[in-house]
């Protein structure tokens, strides 16, 4: 293994912010280590800050942001700036939660990859991401 074109997808999962409930992110998280995916798990109350860097020192292929308290304009904006700031451009940044269709096109034009409501299928999830994985390592 050892280097990124030939080792499992790594997904990191974070809660950001103040929201409390992680059932939802802990569900994904299980769900993706399912289906063959190294699963980094953040915890609850991290920072954009605090999540890329995690992401810089797990090598991770996706970040993936779990988030319920209205915040997503500020965090996800946040985490790309982060990210460019650090030259992490080649890390899917996606997440899931309460955000509302419009917020979702709005952050998808800012770059943020595809935002899965509640109830979204967790394999149509994997999929997502081992597919924009599959296609950004090349």
């Amino acid at each position: 293994m050892g280097n990124k074109l030939n080792r499992p997808v790594r997904v990191l999962i974070a809660k950001v912010g103040l929201d409390g409930h992680d059932r939802g992110a802990k569900v994904i998280a299980t769900a993706l280590r399912d289906a063959g995916m190294e699963v980094i798990y953040t915890g609850l109350r991290q920072t954009p800050e605090m999540v890329v860097q995690t992401a810089l020192q797990e090598d991770v292929d996706a970040i993936g942001v779990s988030i319920l308290s209205g915040a997503h304009n500020a965090v996800f904006p946040r985490i790309l700036t982060l990210m460019k700031e650090k030259g992490i451009e080649d890390v899917l940044l996606t997440g899931g939660g309460i955000i509302p269709d419009g917020d979702v096109e709005a952050l998808n034009e800012i770059g943020v990859a595809q935002l899965f409501p509640p109830g979204t299928s967790t394999g149509d999830i994997a999929s997502y991401i081992e597919n924009w994985v599959e296609t950004h390592r090349a």
